[in-house]
């Protein structure tokens, strides 16, 4: 399966998102993903929503929904519309799910974690042709094709996958829960999400996302996937790591610096500028081919 990029007049207008999740406050590295998806959308008239991915309630911190939207707002990172929240799309979900096992796409999964050990992440079949597993608790599995998936992300080059050295994906936890894969594809599509912008380290997801969209006969979204901010030892600046909370009294600073980790060279005149000078510079002066195409910066590298 090649993904091949609408010619300019086949493109609709342009439509970005960024979906933070409540399991946590904003750091800096979801600065840098919030910017990178709000300039890329400004910078060429789209429209950027904001998407709450709260549907892992075990996981969520009371009250992280309404601090995150605080802080987009402090930081001047105004979204278009109302904010989605994924919480309340459990309905088209389930009907998303039913339509797919009709089609023969979807199968329970009894699998535990222990006996998935040693596959190293790539899930074996073992559930694949089974006749009916169902009376033991389950997970459900979209079953994939041989495809491979080829497209052209804007910022780390062509890239491809084959379907099955990815493995089958889960689309709904045996807790009942919907995972992520089906639920950012349900929004990608209903939303008519055009272009996505995020972090490298869910590019290895996008071939599940495109293979998925494919069958919801959904257009694919253009992707552009930029560097990950890493600490000093290279793990990955999260809220798994305790990241800080970006400071809510000093944004501007952290806006020049969420600039340099996008490649972008904020001038120097920049310094004292208000959020709305710094935005309006990085809108006007947005160029994704500066994006390095590697997958991550090291925050050391931008301190002063």
């Amino acid at each position: 399966m090649t993904i091949e990029t609408p010619t300019a007049k086949e493109k609709p207008a342009y439509t970005g998102r960024f979906a933070p999740s409540p399991s946590g406050l904003l750091h800096f590295g979801s600065l840098v993903a919030a910017l990178a998806s709000y300039l890329d959308a400004r910078s060429q008239n789209g429209t950027w929503l904001v998407r709450m991915e709260d549907i892992d309630p075990p996981r969520e911190q009371p009250g992280a929904a309404d601090q995150i939207l605080k802080s987009l707002e402090a930081y001047g990172l105004h979204w278009d519309g109302q904010v989605l929240y994924q919480s309340q799309r459990t309905d088209a979900y389930r009907h998303i799910i039913n339509d797919l096992q009709t089609r023969g796409y979807v199968y329970p999964c009894t699998c535990t974690r222990r006996e998935l050990q040693g596959y190293g992440g790539l899930y074996p079949g073992i559930c694949r042709n089974k006749s009916d597993n169902t009376t033991t608790p389950h997970s459900l599995r979209v079953k994939c094709s041989q495809d491979i998936i080829e497209f052209q992300d804007l910022i780390q080059g062509a890239i491809h996958y084959a379907l099955p050295d990815l493995g089958d994906f889960i689309i709904q936890r045996k807790d009942g829960l919907f995972a992520y894969q089906l639920a950012v594809c349900a929004d990608d599509a209903d939303q008519g999400i055009t272009h996505i912008v995020r972090g490298y380290d869910l590019l290895n997801a996008t071939p599940w996302q495109i293979y998925l969209l494919s069958l919801l006969d959904t257009a694919i979204p253009v992707y552009a996937h930029f560097p990950v901010i890493t600490l000093e030892n290279g793990d990955k600046l999260s809220k798994q790591n305790h990241a800080a909370e970006i400071p809510l009294d000093q944004p501007e600073q952290q806006l020049i610096k969420a600039l340099q980790a996008l490649g972008q060279k904020p001038d120097t005149a920049l310094e004292g500028s208000s959020v709305a000078e710094i935005l309006e510079w990085g809108t006007e002066h947005w160029q994704i081919d500066n994006v390095a195409n590697q997958p991550s910066v090291s925050l050391l590298s931008l301190r002063k």
